[in-house]
């Protein structure tokens, strides 16, 4: 991977694994973990597993392939960013309220921020 593409690729597939991860295998859960998040090589992994690198490769690729056919279903990750959004404008045009009415709404932002954590 080089470049942007590679820490964009990383950043979607660790979100991804975030909403996900508990859905796949044990196996690609690791090797997920071990390579976008542990940073291992292919070739550490493989070592590590006593397979091919083309092996780790495909599970990789499978495993990715997966967490993108779960968000094409179900848009969680999507979901979660149009809320963000939403809960960010939402911060900003409270800035600008009274600070009595103020105080209620950012209770309120901040009420549904951890409840979207919680989730």
């Amino acid at each position: 991977m080089q470049g942007d593409n590679a820490l964009e690729k990383t950043n979607r597939v660790n979100v991804l694994f975030d909403f996900y991860g508990s859905l796949l295998t044990e196996k690609q859960q690791t090797f997920l973990k071990c390579y976008y998040q542990d940073d291992f090589s292919l070739g550490e992994i493989a070592g590590d597993f006593e397979i091919s690198r083309q092996a780790v490769y495909e599970h990789l690729k499978r495993a990715e392939q997966v967490l993108e056919e779960y968000e094409q279903k179900l848009r969680l990750v999507a979901r979660h960013e149009f809320v963000q959004t939403g809960l960010n404008r939402l911060e900003l045009q409270v800035a600008d309220l009274e600070p009595d009415v103020r105080l209620s709404l950012q209770q309120t932002i901040d009420a549904l921020r951890g409840a979207e954590r919680d989730i």
